[in-house]
């Protein structure tokens, strides 16, 4: 498999789970924060247009609803399959963000978990991660 080195983030969709109210079920239809699913920022053109993930110098490939990634927390090496619910992150807004736990960092978003999946590999107090996502 190859992959890209970033950051893991979380957001809230779907159903209330954890910290999460109600939220629209994403650009898919079937986001719910209490599933193990992923916004991705390329699932689309439309998508690709607002998210840009060029603009980091990332290049992500297309995937569409239901593709699973493999996103691994760099800071403890705890993997989660996820599949795709919604678009996102907004990858352009974060260009040079920068998230590390000692010296391993990771820079630029690429993948924003719902709360279930995010808190299975790490805190979700922590926010930002370090990340490995697995992009074949």
């Amino acid at each position: 498999m190859t992959g890209v080195y970033g950051e893991v983030s979380w957001f809230c969709c779907g159903s209330s789970w954890g910290p999460c109210g109600t939220a629209g079920h994403g650009a898919c239809g079937t986001c719910n924060s209490g599933s193990y699913q992923h916004a991705w920022p390329n699932t689309s053109d439309a998508c690709h247009a607002i998210t840009n993930p060029e603009a980091c110098g990332t290049s992500l490939s297309r995937r569409g609803c239901g593709f699973k990634h493999y996103t691994t927390n760099r800071c403890t090496g705890a993997k989660i399959g996820t599949t795709i619910a919604d678009c996102g992150p907004q990858t352009d807004l974060f260009c040079g963000e920068t998230s590390c736990c000692g010296s391993v960092c990771g820079s630029n978003r690429l993948i924003d978990l719902t709360p279930a999946a995010f808190s299975a590999i790490a805190s979700l107090s922590n926010g930002l991660r370090p990340a490995y996502v697995d992009v074949v």
